[in-house]
């Protein structure tokens, strides 16, 4: 079992969490039950999938939902691309697609240390 408040993918996942949901104020409210919950709910997937695998008893059910957790990082890329696209949001998206490709390299590789 891991302390996932020390695990520095748990943090990042929630700095980039914290960050999205701050672009989302830039969202139009016609898309307050499309992309904007699309966007909050997959930002708050990541933390939450490394927290709940870190309570699991084996490596294996932990490895799972950190695949879950990458699976929604890259839901979350897609979506802020999307958006970005459509000009819902003008602010530039770059350290933050860093941050989301850098966090999506760093669960990759720890998941291959569990299995």
């Amino acid at each position: 079992m891991h302390n996932f408040r020390q695990l520095q993918i748990w943090n990042e996942a929630m700095q980039i969490a914290k960050n999205s949901y701050l672009i989302l104020s830039n969202l139009p409210p016609s898309e307050k039950f499309g992309l904007m919950s699309q966007i909050s709910r997959c930002a708050v997937s990541v933390s939450s999938n490394i927290a709940e695998g870190s309570s699991r008893s084996s490596n294996k059910e932990f490895a799972h939902f950190l695949s879950i957790s990458l699976g929604s990082l890259f839901e979350l890329e897609t979506q802020l691309l999307l958006s970005k696209e459509l000009g819902f949001i003008k602010d530039d998206l770059g350290n933050l697609f860093n941050s989301i490709i850098h966090l999506q390299k760093k669960i990759s590789t720890f998941k291959k240390t569990l299995l």
